[in-house]
């Protein structure tokens, strides 16, 4: 059987070592040394590690992640005001800023590591039957470990959110705070109706574009898809990535909004600080502050003002159950006291593709892959010097189209379907069937005959799902990791979603513009799915979607926004738990439907609406 090797997530270090003299690129020792003061540079200015806390802030924060970091940018705007960021990774470092090392950082401590309930319905190709969920254990959080892709989503999934009785929420209400997050630097896009150019995150396209990616956006545009701004006033139809990137390098949320507040006297950031669980006063209504563990020494820490949640769709609604705030019937089977009965952990969301969707092409001139950068170390030293060339591509990811399967071609139709096109295919890097954790034996028999092909992959991602799945406490340990039920394909139409979605990729490889480049599909079978069907049919592409379902990440939902009289609902539209004084959460969890878009972009947004409500409530200014 064919192992795969695993590579190390600092490859790059090593590369470096052994460069050889006399390499072909211009003064390599220049741009090493260059990149490692810009790497110095970076380190002064994330915020240091408070040794010493007080026993009291005004705010605390659990998750210096995108949400987080936003929060304690904008309420330490009050000065008066004393805050307190826990995150219970550390520092956020210079490696992690080059782009096409984004899939390196899975395997790295700044990832939680968490995986789903084995299932057969779902990830059944992949070890023992589990998905594998990244999520970031770092300052900057899973901005620090996604493939920096910005969409807000539609008009519509916002104006659903106020439907839905969220007052405040409606797509009119959220686009002053998209724009106020950017800085945007797309100059083709550049409306001042829909972007921003004062913000914190700088917003633009890659330096670099390989010719598969301009072949796919040629082909696109052949069948009838319009090249587009989907961030713009139209959400559908084809383009390069608008990324979360700055100069060529990610530019996290710890990058956009800590660095430049990292003197601010009234903020304190704790790292390495694990909350074990939220303080109660004497009634259990009213949450007075925090425990935390740092170094092996338990602390408990005050608030007079509020505790917010920051932690992510996975940790949030984790501390909110350790606390007694969650569902009666599951604290009590843990022996936890309930503090309040809420619908917590429901109603998780995400967004997710069938993997494993390659296509073959001609021989390129320059190779995304593993073994050509190894081999080609003048793009690394390039990347350094100037930060363009290949290097500059997130994880490989280069281009998408939004979609909705019932009208394709409108760019005004709310989308339910992308197609993500990345660069290189499951051969390109050793490192990805470990990331996406493929079942060695299935991997060898169906992606083993890649060889040193070229390909490209192409995501057909679900972006309005109707199944919904459950966060669940394993024990009352809170160093246990929560049982994940994701629930995919629970509602039949999604998966019938993503085999149309493969469908039309397939129409779009067959169109002149993919032709002069040699595109096929690449259609070596999965052995298990031609039980269902020949390769091609629906039956097989659905069996494929089940075996090989790739996690995009956007776990979302499982601490829902909705009125009082909302019976799922965990927060109000100002982002207070229902029924709890002094404690919000702020983050993609409260989400009451997932976004038709990648959603680290509405969590900026979401952290940005809510520290403008903190003030109010609080009738404060800076």
């Amino acid at each position: 059987m064919l192992k795969r090797p695993r590579p190390s997530a600092h490859f790059v270090v090593w590369m470096l070592l052994v460069y050889p003299i006399g390499s072909q690129y211009a003064n390599p020792m220049s741009s090493l040394l260059q990149f490692l003061q810009e790497g110095a540079n970076q380190m002064d200015s994330e915020p240091l590690d408070q040794n010493t806390l007080l026993s009291e802030y005004d705010f605390i924060i659990v998750g210096a992640g995108t949400a987080g970091c936003v929060l304690a940018n904008r309420l330490t705007e009050v000065r008066k005001w004393k805050v307190l960021l826990l995150e219970a990774g550390t520092n956020e470092n210079f490696l992690m800023d080059i782009p096409i090392l984004a899939n390196y950082l899975q395997v790295t401590p700044a990832n939680w590591k968490y995986k789903t309930k084995p299932s057969d319905k779902y990830c059944a190709g992949f070890e023992n039957k589990q998905c594998n969920w990244p999520r970031g254990k770092v300052i900057g959080g899973s901005s620090v470990l996604n493939y920096m892709i910005y969409t807000r989503g539609a008009a519509n999934d916002y104006d659903n959110w106020e439907a839905m009785g969220n007052k405040g929420w409606g797509w009119d209400e959220v686009l002053p705070y998209f724009k106020k997050i950017e800085k945007f630097n797309i100059p083709a896009f550049d409306n001042k109706e829909y972007h921003g150019q004062e913000g914190f995150l700088n917003v633009e396209y890659a330096p670099y574009r390989t010719t598969k990616a301009k072949s796919w956006i040629k082909g696109a545009q052949e069948m009838g898809f319009k090249y587009n701004d989907y961030n713009g006033k139209n959400p559908a139809g084809i383009s390069f990535l608008q990324l979360s990137m700055k100069n060529g390098t990610r530019h996290s949320s710890s990058r956009a909004y800590l660095h430049p507040i990292a003197k601010r006297n009234n903020l304190h950031v704790s790292k390495l600080s694990y909350v074990t669980k939220l303080l109660f006063d004497e009634t259990n209504s009213k949450v007075i502050g925090v425990e935390i563990e740092k170094r092996g020494i338990k602390f408990k820490i005050l608030a007079k003002k509020e505790v917010i949640l920051s932690a992510g769709a996975i940790n949030s609604p984790q501390l909110l159950m350790l606390s007694g705030i969650g569902p009666k019937e599951h604290l009590k089977s843990l022996n936890i006291p309930v503090v309040k009965d809420l619908k917590v952990g429901y109603n998780l969301m995400d967004h997710i593709a069938a993997g494993g969707v390659q296509f073959l092409v001609q021989q390129q001139n320059v190779k995304i892959t593993f073994g050509y950068m190894m081999s080609h170390l003048d793009l690394v030293f390039k990347w350094m010097q100037t930060h363009k060339g290949p290097l500059s591509i997130p994880g490989g990811c280069e281009a998408l189209i939004f979609m909705n399967l019932a009208d394709k071609f409108n760019v005004t139709a709310w989308p339910d379907m992308e197609l993500l096109f990345i660069t290189g295919g499951l051969n390109s890097d050793p490192l990805l069937p470990v990331n996406f954790g493929f079942d060695d034996k299935l991997y060898s028999a169906t992606y083993a005959p890649l060889g040193e092909k070229e390909a490209f992959m192409i995501f057909p991602m679900l972006m309005r799902p109707k199944s919904k799945g459950r966060v669940m406490l394993q024990s009352k340990d809170p160093k246990a990791h929560p049982v994940l039920i994701p629930n995919y394909f629970e509602d039949p139409e999604d998966l019938q979603k993503i085999v149309e979605g493969i469908k039309v990729a397939i129409e779009i490889s067959r169109q002149p513009g993919m032709k002069k480049i040699g595109a096929k599909i690449y259609d070596v079978p999965i052995k298990d799915c031609l039980k269902y069907g020949p390769f091609g049919s629906d039956a097989y592409f659905a069996c494929q979607a089940q075996m090989f379902t790739f996690t995009i990440y956007h776990q979302s939902g499982t601490c829902k926004m909705g009125p009082e009289e909302d019976p799922t609902a965990v927060v109000d539209s100002r982002l207070r738990v229902h029924g709890i004084s002094n404690l919000r959460v702020i983050d993609a969890s409260i989400m009451p439907e997932i976004v038709s878009g990648h959603t680290n972009a509405p969590t900026f947004m979401i952290a940005e609406k809510g520290a403008d409500m903190i003030k109010s409530d609080w009738k404060e200014r800076k």
